[in-house]
This record gives C-alpha cells, structure tokens and sequence, in this order.
C-alpha cells in the first residue's frame, strides 16, 4: 500500500512539473521585453500576459486603489545591467520585482528588491521605490496586456485602451 501511494505521488509530481515546464500553455503565456537604450543600460521585463476576456481594468481586473501584480502567474520582474534611473529614482544593476497600483488618473510603479516565487504575494516592506505616472488612452485597444521598451528608455504597459509610461535612463 505504500509502495503505491508513493507511486501515485510521484506520478503525479511528474505530471505537475511537466505541466509547469511548458509555460506558453498557460492561459497567461509569458513573454519578455528586451532592450538596450542609447545611454547603455539592458532593461529586460519578464511577465505573463493575461487577457481581458470582456473585463474592465480597474475593476474585475487589476483594481483601481490595489497593489497589483502587473500580470499573471510568477511576479514581473524587471532587470538592468547597470544602475540607472527610473523616473529620476536611483535603481541600482539587479533584478527587481515590478507591481503598480492602478488608478483612473494615475498609477503607482513600485519596484520591490524581493522576486517572490508566486506573484500573487506582495513582499511588503520590501520597496526600492514608489513613483507615480499619468497613463494615457491609446487609440487602439490591446486584448493581451504587454510591455515594450524604446531606445530612449520609455517603457509602456499597454493594455486595454490604456497605456502606462515610465522611463528608465
């Protein structure tokens, strides 16, 4: 009997683990933005893309006035290669995890030194720092919520027929 409880257990650990290994099955498929500005700093954003499916922002999904984990599945994270400037706050060479707090007429951007293994688990107490933006309406809405990076270090979240934009020098 116990020869086949552990048996099972570990089929079923393999099963979980197989499953896990093929991300780009998941509803919320990762992706990443990459890019290296004209002052030469890296900034890459890994992030799983969820989908509206009908719903509104700042209601059944990422909540105006909640910390947000600015996508799905595992945190967002955000990585330069060296230090920088991110909205005129020192961000040091590293890997951070990127959350926001949405709003109507602007949404906070916190960078958080702690990459946490699941991203529903903010690290409280844990922030590089907190800066606020103004996001803007875009003309053409986007079903899955994606970032890009320009040259100049302008990063847009952009989803819905909102665009967030910070920059990063």
């Amino acid at each position: 009997m116990k020869k086949l409880l552990f048996l099972s257990a570990m089929v079923l650990a393999g099963i979980t683990a197989f499953s896990q290994a093929d991300k780009s099955k998941r509803p919320s498929p990762p992706a990443k933005a990459t890019e290296t500005t004209s002052g030469g700093v890296t900034i890459t954003i890994d992030y799983s893309q969820p989908s509206l499916k009908g719903r509104k922002i700042g209601g059944e999904v990422a909540p105006y006035g909640q910390i947000w984990r600015t996508g799905a599945n595992e945190p967002t994270t955000i990585e330069v290669n060296k230090a920088a400037k991110l909205e005129g706050k020192d961000m040091p060479a590293g890997k951070y995890s990127l959350w926001t707090v949405p709003g109507k007429d602007e949404w906070a951007i916190i960078i958080n030194k702690k990459v946490p293994g699941w991203g529903t688990q903010y690290p409280e107490g844990e922030d590089l720092f907190r800066v606020n933006v103004k996001p803007v309406k875009t003309a053409q809405a986007s079903e899955r919520m994606t970032f890009t990076i320009a040259k100049n270090g302008k990063i847009a979240l952009l989803w819905g027929d909102t665009e967030v934009p910070f920059h990063v020098k």
